[in-house]
């Protein structure tokens, strides 16, 4: 005997490849969560790399700090009366070097932990400065002679001290001085040395200093000086020049790179002389100063950004094997469930998980030709079964060949990513309307069965 199967419509087809994508966003986005998870423990694993080490780094000075004495007016109430009284209290100069000169050579060296890394660095600095009272030294409302320069500090500030190394040298004039920690009356972190400047009215004061600094991931400097000149060599192939002012010449290759920054005071919007409370703030508005020259030495591949960015194509390759299939269900006679819709779309998934828990362990570029061939090996073998040839399975995954061929050059290729996407979708929709233009999406077929 024999019964009659009515067939779902064309566009019931459709439909359903559709709710089973959708109900495939889930999923992606537990992926998303699960690449943010994880590179957050990664920065805590790399903060536990590097704890003790030094953080990254901004080196600031020398400046010479010069205490003098003035008279302070006060208006008081007394008794109804008004009392104006004159108080002497000692403030600070503060001067910036007329031109100061610092050679940074960075060695850097890769920590590990387990699957993660940090990358940490030992920076000899070496320089000179040049300290002058300026020809408007009068604007400042300070003389020489209220000045105590015989109680002159030179100061070094540092973001994190703990990587100063043991054997910092500062000499003034030829004179070796002896170092401090802190940064003397102001409290900031870092070293200073007293120096002796009575001769600074008659002549400049020299000073030559040297010292080893530790930290990881970046070293920045905060220019002060009137005529700022760094020059920074590295072994390191992958710096990243950031920050408010950037190198005038560069070169970066094989062997590691070199950078030349030259920044005048113009640039930075500051006076050269500042007066400021001892061991207080700034009397004279000061602009900010984390205005720096930054050089980060940044890991070649980050794989969470990768990942996270091959993600977001997920439905891309969900959209398109979708289509593949029901082109064969529609056209070449072959019947696709919701169930193997569903059970190809979660492989496609499992593609991004495998994606990101290879590269966290052999590098992003080996850890996508691994999953990639994975996961297009089970689903050509998977299509076998569901289209009943292979010839057809074939075809799905020199389909998923191409797609994940095509995501390597979109992530290599970020500029243009979304051009080479936009283009991409283009050339699918046009192909679905021309291989569907004669389907009637409302009609139904009849099939016979025995029974």
């Amino acid at each position: 005997m024999f019964g009659l199967d009515v067939e779902r419509t064309p566009g019931f087809k459709f439909l359903l490849a559709i709710v089973v994508a959708m109900a495939l966003t889930a999923p992606l986005f537990s992926i998303w969560l699960l690449v943010y998870d994880r590179k957050a423990q990664s920065r805590e694993a790399t903060a536990s790399i590097t704890q003790g080490w030094g953080a990254a780094q901004v080196i600031s000075g020398p400046m010479l700090v010069i205490p003098y004495r003035t008279w302070v007016t006060q208006s008081l109430v007394q008794n109804g009366q008004n009392v104006t009284r004159s108080n002497q209290v000692t403030r600070e100069l503060v001067l910036a070097p007329e031109a100061a000169q610092l050679t940074t050579e960075i060695n850097p060296k890769v920590r590990k932990r387990s699957i993660y890394e940090a990358v940490v660095y030992d920076a000899r600095n070496k320089g000179q400065a040049r300290f002058a009272f300026p020809a408007d030294l009068a604007r400042s409302g300070v003389t020489p002679s209220q000045m105590e320069l015989g109680r002159a500090e030179l100061r070094f500030e540092f973001s994190d001290p703990r990587g100063v190394g043991a054997n910092a040298q500062i000499t003034a004039n030829g004179q070796l001085l002896r170092l401090e920690p802190g940064a003397g009356s102001s409290g900031a972190r870092g070293f200073f040395a007293l120096v002796d400047a009575r001769g600074l009215g008659a002549k400049p004061l020299n000073v030559d200093f040297a010292f080893d600094l530790r930290g990881n991931r970046s070293l920045s400097l905060a220019a002060r000086a009137g005529d700022t000149r760094w020059t920074v060599r590295s072994s390191w192939t992958s710096p990243s020049f950031a920050g408010d002012f950037l190198p005038g010449d560069r070169h970066v290759g094989d062997g590691g790179f070199k950078a030349n920054y030259r920044i005048g005071n113009l640039a930075l919007g500051r006076s050269l002389v500042s007066t400021r409370d001892s061991g207080g703030q700034a009397s004279q508005p000061q602009p900010d100063l984390a205005q720096t020259a930054q050089i980060s030495l940044i890991q070649p591949v980050d794989p969470y950004s990768q990942v996270n960015r091959a993600t977001k194509y997920g439905f891309l390759f969900i959209g398109f094997t979708f289509l593949a299939l029901l082109l064969f269900d529609l056209i070449g006679g072959a019947r696709v469930s919701a169930v193997e819709y569903l059970l190809m779309g979660a492989a496609l998934v499992l593609f991004f998980v495998l994606l990101l828990a290879f590269a966290e362990v052999m590098g992003f570029t080996a850890a996508y030709i691994l999953a990639s061939g994975a996961i297009a090996g089970l689903n050509t073998a998977y299509c076998a079964a569901i289209l009943e040839s292979w010839r057809r399975a074939g075809f799905i995954g020199a389909l998923l060949a191409g797609l994940y061929a095509l995501l390597y050059v979109l992530l290599s290729l970020e500029a243009y990513s979304l051009l080479i996407g936009a283009l991409l979708l283009f050339v699918a929709l046009a192909g679905l309307m021309y291989l569907t233009r004669r389907i009637d999406w409302g009609s139904r077929r009849e099939a016979f069965t025995a029974g």
